[in-house]
């Protein structure tokens, strides 16, 4: 079996996932819709053959295409959602899973009606970081997480203004406001992605006004009446723990070489990732692990594939696999294939086409995606009303099954691999 998927906007992520999609071989044809249809055109003169194209999003969803994968504007993903699942579409979505807790109910109301498969292709759940710590919190190492620490600290001068530029329009300022907790999934959902069955019960945040005086965070121009640059959360857990995350688009950080970064704190050990260095340790030792993350680039940076992408963005697009990723689970069409936000692409195509064809949620389902999403709304919420603390509703678990492609891995002895990486080192 497989099944035909149509692709909602050929922008720079969905130009991307393009070629992954048609490459998956759960996957039997590809169609596109974009507002400007010149952009397919362009990936098509790479080429990339899609099997057919439509002229409208509505087109799509009144044809028999199977499934789609939505990679729109960011504020726009909630509604194309709950449309496309209304019209029997299983559905793939950028992130976030939407900018309205109404829409993420409705979502989850629709998936629980149709049992359709919907994912949240949220990248952090496969950044290297994350898998490691996923697996060593897995296997019990952490004891009791009580605290931990998840930042997307991407500053607009590396790439976002030529992003925005892009999409945007020549009203492009007006969107490039985007208040920074409607995107929480990069930060929130590297450590829900960690802490698997934990999740925020209330939320405190304080924003901080934009200084820059260059008319994209000014409340009389940004169509959200945002003027936020950089935003602080503080989340409390449902253990009685804690996490905190920053959402920063002003700040002097190499975001190019990690846009996230995480710290999680157990009662038995612990794990601290920063820009170049990272460490587990407990309370005897300290174990540096940062060659078991490390990603390797799978395309040139000036590759053609790139040419719409700014060059402060790219590195994104490029880094492949670590040695703490899975790969085996993988297609072999996936290999020597372009990858990007540190290993996570072949995996978030490859959640999602196993899910449809198993009849089975993936992992990021909608009512993880929901953990992962919600808290920042309340978060831009509570930011709004000056800290304030709200409590956070929470939908629950997925009341569907769940394909877990995450759980058979062999136990893991990091100070054996990393003897190992450290032996490669010296024969190189």
């Amino acid at each position: 079996m497989s099944f035909t998927l149509g692709i909602i906007g050929i922008g720079q992520f969905g130009t991307h996932f393009a070629e992954l999609f048609s490459a998956h071989p759960d996957i039997s044809a590809v169609y596109a819709v974009d507002a400007v249809p010149e952009r397919i055109d362009a990936l098509e003169e790479r080429g990339l053959s899609f099997a057919g194209r439509f002229d409208t999003v509505e087109d799509l969803l009144a044809s028999d295409v199977d499934a789609v994968a939505i990679f729109t504007q960011r504020w726009t993903h909630g509604q194309i959602a709950i449309q496309a699942l209304q019209a029997g579409k299983h559905v793939y979505s950028a992130v976030p899973m939407a900018i309205e807790e109404e829409e993420i109910r409705g979502i989850c109301a629709e998936v629980e009606r149709t049992g359709l498969v919907y994912m949240m292709g949220e990248t952090s759940q496969y950044n290297a970081a994350v898998v490691l710590a996923r697996r060593l919190h897995q296997q019990g190492v952490f004891g009791e997480v009580f605290y931990a620490e998840g930042d997307y600290v991407h500053d607009m001068d590396l790439g976002f203004y030529d992003a925005y530029k892009y999409s945007g329009g020549e009203a492009w300022k007006s969107t490039a406001s985007y208040p920074p907790m409607l995107y929480p999934t990069h930060a929130v959902g590297g450590v829900l992605g960690v802490l698997g069955d934990r999740h925020a019960v209330s939320v405190s945040c304080i924003g901080r006004p934009d200084t820059r005086g260059d008319g994209v965070f000014d409340k009389d121009v940004s169509m959200f009446g945002n003027d936020v640059s950089n935003a602080f959360a503080l989340f409390e857990m449902d253990n009685g723990g804690a996490f905190r995350t920053n959402e920063l688009r002003r700040v002097g950080y190499p975001s190019h070489k990690r846009e996230s970064r995480f710290r999680f704190f157990g009662e038995e050990s612990s794990f601290e990732e920063t820009i170049d260095v990272t460490y587990w340790h407990d309370k005897r030792d300290a174990l540096e692990v940062t060659d078991l993350i490390r990603t390797e680039s799978t395309m040139s940076l000036d590759d053609p594939r790139l040419a719409d992408v700014s060059p402060t963005l790219r590195d994104a697009f490029v880094a492949g696999a670590a040695r703490s990723h899975h790969q085996a689970r993988l297609p072999q069409e996936f290999q020597g294939m372009p990858n990007g936000h540190e290993g996570a692409h072949h995996f978030l195509v490859d959640d999602f086409a196993r899910a449809v064809e198993a009849g089975a949620q993936p992992v990021v389902n909608a009512w993880r995606a929901a953990r992962y999403t919600l808290p920042g709304i309340i978060a831009h919420r509570s930011m709004n009303e000056g800290g304030a603390r709200l409590p956070i509703p929470d939908l629950g678990e997925c009341p569907l099954p769940v394909q877990d492609l995450d759980v058979d891995q062999a136990p893991l002895d990091l100070a054996a691999l990393t003897a190992e990486v450290e032996a490669a080192k010296i024969e190189g």
